[in-house]
């Protein structure tokens, strides 16, 4: 072999060896960039879970103190029936007590 032959393909193992880490190199940056859209995606992702949870949350509050509100205004409704009836019924009694003690 010829040193001019030897030197040719020194220089192409030179050049395959810097393509190589060149590739390598490039391949490392794609996998960060990868990476980092991957995180930024998560986070996004993450974001938008947490607002749906927070207006999921605040129509379950709204709706349970509607609820909450109408069941109240029911039972005090219910009270208030309650209340005259059972007025009705004590005249009846204080009636009856009467009638029993004046005749006795």
């Amino acid at each position: 072999m010829s040193l001019e032959a030897i030197k040719t393909i020194s220089e192409a193992e030179e050049a395959v060896r810097r393509r190589k880490a060149e590739a390598q190199q490039e391949a490392k940056r794609a996998i960060a960039d990868a990476q980092a859209a991957a995180d930024a995606a998560v986070e996004a992702a993450k974001a938008k879970a947490a607002d749906e949870l927070q207006g999921l949350a605040k129509t379950a509050d709204d709706k349970s103190r509607a609820d909450a509100l109408e069941l109240a205004g029911n039972t005090e409704n219910k009270k208030a029936a309650m209340r005259v009836h059972a007025e009705s019924r004590l005249d009846a009694a204080a009636r009856f007590i009467t009638e029993r003690i004046v005749n006795s």
